[in-house]
């Protein structure tokens, strides 16, 4: 049976929901860092939710703006290594969420890998591994423990010279958490975010006890396990559509910190916890850590419920 689904993501939306006739249902889409992002919402007023979506989406792109490292102009990109600097308040949120999960998850979701990032990328894209020296180099230049976060001050310092952030393990997941508190604000609390892999869910459908969502891995078809879920967030990872071969070997988009290249071990993770900025960050540290250690980190760490798999 193929489901049908709001985007296609590891995590999908299953379009089953009985709306009662004073409330319709009101779909906005958009592009958004590097994927699609989109608010599935329930109210009366059409105007009024579109309205509110753009304010939502506004409030995602605010995070692109700063985080992204694509952009040469962001204030992500423009942080110089060895100086302290202050950071505005909504990049001072998102750097203490990822240190915070940098320091829980012992380094295996690490925002300090940028340059990492940034050459298998070019590997990626090239089908052409790096050079050893330069590999080493990149890597050298990371490691969480050698930048400090002050949240006192929002500062941030950036220890190791050519160090860069790149916080793409845990921005998304945040953005749908301040789409959705954006949302409800406007008086739309029946509403859910879909930002890639990671779902934002509020209060359930008109009708309904829960937002059904398909947790799909390794299946291109249909999910392998369809879940309920209300008043929190899933994020899933995994290589399902992100890989690269190179040399005959399977690597995915996930880095692996040690290595400084894409795993090579598949696994796909399903982490549920109150906020997508969580579930986001652990679902990147339970694939780096691997099958055996997965759950337990998760738990550990916030989640409250952690699926993983492995291919058959």
């Amino acid at each position: 049976m193929r489901f049908p689904s709001l985007i296609r993501a590891g995590v999908a939306l299953l379009v089953i929901a009985v709306v009662h006739a004073e409330e319709r249902r009101f779909v906005f889409e958009r592009p958004l860092m590097a994927t699609r992002f989109a608010i599935t919402c329930h109210g009366e007023d059409e105007a009024a939710a579109k309205k509110a979506a753009d304010e939502a989406f506004a409030a995602a792109e605010e995070v692109n703006r700063i985080a992204s490292d694509y952009s040469p102009e962001s204030e992500l990109m423009r942080l110089p290594a060895g100086k302290a600097t202050k950071v505005s308040p909504v990049f001072a949120e998102l750097l203490e969420s990822s240190f915070h999960h940098a320091k829980l998850t012992e380094g295996a979701f690490d925002p300090t890998l940028g340059r990492l990032t940034k050459l298998w990328r070019e590997s990626r894209r090239t089908r052409v591994l790096p050079p050893d020296d330069i590999l080493t180099s990149a890597r050298d230049a990371g490691g969480w423990k050698h930048a400090t976060w002050d949240a006192a001050t929002s500062t941030i310092l950036l220890q190791k010279p050519g160090m860069q952030l790149d916080l793409g393990g845990i921005a998304k997941g945040y953005a749908a958490d301040r789409m959705l508190a954006v949302m409800v604000k406007a008086g739309f609390s029946r509403t859910c975010i879909a930002a890639g892999g990671d779902l934002r869910l509020g209060d359930p459908p008109p009708g309904r006890k829960a937002w059904r969502v398909g947790l799909q891995t390794f299946d291109e078809e249909s999910p392998e396990e369809v879940v309920e879920l209300v008043n929190c967030a899933v994020s899933t990872s995994g290589d399902l559509h992100q890989f690269a071969e190179i040399g005959g070997k399977r690597y995915s988009h996930i880095l692996d910190p040690a290595t400084g290249l894409g795993l090579t071990e598949r696994i796909a993770v399903s982490v549920i916890s109150p906020t997508a900025t969580i579930s986001d960050a652990l679902a990147t540290a339970a694939c780096v850590v691997g099958p055996e250690k997965a759950e337990a980190l998760c738990l550990k760490a916030g989640a409250t419920r952690v699926i993983v798999r492995t291919p058959r």
